[in-house]
């Protein structure tokens, strides 16, 4: 019997912990020095007639699911929803007073939380709060996390009025077992008539979230998960490796520990969804998400318009994303920066007259740099190097053959372009390219 090949691409797919890479630095790497007053420069140096992107994050929720690591609160009554609305309203006026008259607004996307928490009559009041201050119109992609527990015909019609035209959807997983171990329950009939009525009001596009690497998750449960997931017809999919890090999210110490998947099963796991969702036509598109080819982030991933931000893999190429909401990122080309996560500190700063941001980064030429060619490995599986910035083409190339070193089986450099071998692939060898990770730390999910 020939001896086994080590291979350690695969070794580092079991143990390593990396970041996710939604961003170049992480987010974890913000820090204080950079706040609101280079949120407030970064937003007045945006250029006349620029496209620019909305992000706004509402941060509650009735319930808290264990699994979930945003930052969320939990709430019975209402009260805090309308001081979070009051308080809203001041930081949109403060961050449109502070932008050119002629901007336009590419997407706006809602996230949480549990952006369908507001009643009918609170989106009505949050679309208005939104179009009286920026020019959203019918070319503005409007996108909304929906839970379909709480979510009705009356919510759907008022997220019209809005502009909806993509809804992203929670699923994780359908089996029983699995939603207990989770504090999540949400059954495949309330997610098909949420489907059902989006897509009777004209929603073009509906997107799931599924989630591997969960507890009592085996390959018959998530086939089967899959399989009612396919039923519905999603336009694109998700799929995320659980990320548990009790440490960082304290509620999900309710997880048990001993029912959560092997990295072998959870490898496995991962194998199995991927060969299903391409087995049933969607093409995949970056690290982790699907799409049917006529999708448009299908086409942007052919035609070289994918990007990567805070919500995934995106079509939005604008390079301003304007957060807003405690907790909210926001991306310039000068940087990052991320307002106060806590709602009171969030508040407290809006009621003052400040810009609510408290900690961020800027970019150097360095990491501009560096963040082009993780972005494109991670977007398309390959960079050509010496077209990211001709200065750093030696030691990119030296760095590419460090990574090739490390893991053998990870891709092949053709000139100056390094080329993938899988996706798997992308976010250890990411890993190499940062200046800041080391592959271990235990903020950071499995890499696999």
């Amino acid at each position: 019997m020939a001896p086994m090949t080590h291979d350690p691409l695969r070794d580092a797919l079991l143990t390593a912990r990396v970041p996710r890479y939604t961003s170049y630095p992480p987010a974890d790497r913000f820090a204080p020095d950079v706040g609101s007053a280079e949120k407030d420069a970064w937003i007045r140096a945006v250029p006349a007639g620029s496209q620019v992107s909305l992000y706004v994050h509402v941060p509650f929720c009735r319930r808290l699911c264990w699994f979930c690591a945003c930052r969320t609160q939990g709430t019975r009554s209402d009260a805090p929803l309308d001081r979070f609305l009051d308080h809203l309203a001041i930081e949109i006026e403060a961050t449109r007073a502070r932008l050119p008259a002629d901007v336009v607004i590419s997407a706006l996307h809602l996230g949480g939380g549990t952006p369908t928490l507001l009643s009918p009559e609170r989106i009505d009041r949050l679309g208005a709060m939104l179009r009286g201050a920026f020019p959203i119109d019918d070319a503005t992609e409007v996108s909304v996390e929906i839970d379909p527990c709480e979510f009705d015909e009356s919510r759907r019609d008022a997220l019209m009025r809005m502009g909806l035209s993509r809804a992203s959807i929670g699923v994780q997983d359908f089996d029983p077992l699995v939603q207990a171990a989770i504090g999540r329950d949400q059954s495949a009939e309330q997610t098909a008539g949420a489907v059902e009525g989006l897509r009777a009001a004209g929603v073009g596009s509906v997107n799931f979230d599924l989630l591997y690497g969960l507890p009592h998750q085996t390959e018959a449960r998530l086939a089967r998960t899959i399989d009612t997931v396919l039923s519905l017809g999603p336009d694109r999919l998700a799929l995320y490796g659980y990320a548990h890090v009790p440490w960082v999210a304290r509620r999900q110490k309710l997880i048990p520990e001993a029912a959560l998947p092997s990295p072998e099963e959870r490898l496995a796991l991962a194998d199995l969804a991927r060969a299903r969702l391409i087995g049933a036509g969607y093409v995949a598109v970056g690290i982790d998400h699907f799409a049917r080819p006529d999708d448009s982030l299908a086409r942007a991933a052919r035609e070289g318009g994918l990007r990567r931000n805070f919500q995934g893999y995106t079509t939005d190429t604008t390079p301003v994303l304007l957060g807003m909401g405690p907790s909210a990122i926001s991306r310039f080309p000068q940087g990052y920066v991320q307002n106060a996560p806590a709602s009171d500190a969030w508040q407290k700063a809006v009621t003052e007259g400040q810009i609510p941001a408290t900690r961020g980064i800027a970019m150097t030429p360095e990491t501009t740099a560096i963040s082009t060619v993780i972005e494109r490995l991670m977007c398309y599986g390959e960079v050509d190097l010496a077209a990211v910035d001709p200065s750093r083409t030696d030691a990119f190339l030296a760095t590419a053959q460090a990574a090739l070193e490390q893991y053998p089986s990870a891709g092949m450099l053709e000139g100056h372009v390094l080329r993938l071998s899988s996706f798997a692939a992308a976010r250890l060898v990411a890993q190499v390219f940062d200046r800041g990770g080391d592959g271990s730390a235990r903020r950071y999910s499995q890499a696999c």
